[in-house]
């Protein structure tokens, strides 16, 4: 029996001792296993400071600007084309935009259906060549203009025409205006709202501080740029089913086969209020012509009245840079031709000053030409003043249709 009770006691001793061995591994597997999880997790840490440090030091040295600048050199904004860096930095970061929107395509309707400088408009009035579909809109004074401030109410205008429930709009048309705009959206609709039948597909042109959209088309300004709290011209073409759309100089909406026919024009802001009132100005509907070349041998001459100059002097506005670089590459593509460059104006202001005004403007116009390269020799410019209008000076229609300059072949 004792034998018995030592071996049993034996057992029980070698039992416990290796309980107490699996423990002791146990512990040792958790530093270990710890252990190198702290290493690890120290190593990531150093792997991740070196990595920012480097990127740091790649900031610094300007290393990822210059791969920024190459991924972006494709993105040409329209303006001087000398302005482009020989680092591949674009064009618009490298200085300031100019007067000349090199790219700029856009041409206006020769034809006008549509005018409103809103010469003459009452300050706090609806503006008189407009209708209201629903909102608050009246004329007001901004930055010294006159101008249409959508105040709220998701206010909506419908231009005030003869037969406004009838399509007024041709095959080829162009609608212009300048925008002030705060913030969000602004939105032209390609029908009258309150004339005119809802027509199927996506009706509408929303325009953003960055981009504009239509339908599933939609693109955004080039490198960040944004027209918030600033004036923006607006410039829209349509020719048989094709429209394009831009923002200043820049083409943003580009749809080869529209889905729905334009009517009319609504102008929308949704969000407009007394703290964020939107602005518009300079709102202007036209019919299209045939191709500037085409014209000048048919006619012996090209009329335009898309060449802008600020109110009363011989500035010219950026957005006749889409007349003059389409004057430009006719002249450049056909060394033959010479023309003579006509200024003429309103009847409105004394006749005097409007002889020396459009003089001055024709000068404009042939100095601007020089510049882009065409030889002196083959330009001339004279003005006539309100001598010879084209239109009745009685409607603001027939008043900007004789504020033309015309490039007469010599």
């Amino acid at each position: 029996m004792k034998s018995l009770s030592f071996i049993v006691t034996i057992f029980i001793v070698l039992i416990l001792s290796i309980q107490d061995m699996n423990c002791q591994v146990r512990n040792i597997f958790k530093r270990t296993e710890k252990e190198t999880t702290k290493t690890i997790n120290e190593n990531i840490g150093k792997g991740l400071n070196n990595l920012l440090n480097k990127k740091e030091e790649t900031k610094e040295s300007g290393t990822e600007g210059d791969q920024t600048g190459k991924q972006n050199a494709d993105v040409q904004t329209p303006q001087t084309e000398q302005n482009a860096s020989a680092k591949g930095v674009p064009d618009a970061v490298s200085e300031a935009p100019k007067l000349v929107w090199s790219k700029y395509d856009f041409v206006p309707g020769d034809k006008i259906i549509f005018e409103d400088n809103l010469i003459g408009e009452e300050n706090g009035e609806f503006p008189s060549r407009w209708d209201l579909f629903a909102g608050t809109t009246e004329n007001a004074v901004f930055g010294g203009e006159n101008v249409i401030m959508f105040r709220g109410g998701a206010p909506q205008i419908v231009p005030f025409i003869k037969n406004s429930n009838i399509d007024y709009l041709p095959e080829v048309f162009t609608i212009e205006f300048d925008l002030f705009f705060p913030d969000n959206s602004f939105t032209v609709y390609f029908y009258d709202r309150k004339n005119q039948k809802y027509p199927s597909g996506a009706s509408s042109l929303m325009i953003r501080p960055e981009q504009m959209e239509l339908g599933s088309a939609n693109s955004r300004l080039p490198n960040n740029e944004s027209i918030s709290k600033k004036w923006a011209h607006i410039s829209i073409a349509y020719t048989s089913g094709q429209l394009k759309a831009y923002i200043n100089e820049t083409r943003l909406i580009n749809i080869p086969h529209l889905a729905f026919n334009p009517t009319g024009l609504t102008l929308f802001s949704y969000t407009a209020n007394d703290n964020k009132p939107f602005y518009v100005k300079n709102i202007r509907i036209a019919e299209g012509g045939v191709k500037y070349y085409d014209r000048f041998i048919q006619d012996g001459k090209i009329v335009s009245n898309g060449i802008r100059f600020d109110v009363g002097n011989a500035t010219l506005r950026p957005e006749s840079m889409g007349v003059l670089n389409e004057i430009y590459k006719m002249l450049s593509e056909h060394p033959d031709i010479k023309v003579s460059i006509v200024g003429h104006t309103d009847s409105d202001g004394d006749a005097d000053l409007n002889l020396k005004l459009s003089e001055e403007r024709a000068t404009t116009v042939m100095k601007q030409l020089e510049s882009m390269g065409i030889s002196a020799d083959r330009l001339s410019s004279k003005g006539l003043g309100e001598s010879k209008p084209f239109g009745p000076n009685d409607t603001p229609e027939g008043k900007a249709a004789n504020r033309r300059v015309e490039f007469i072949k010599m």
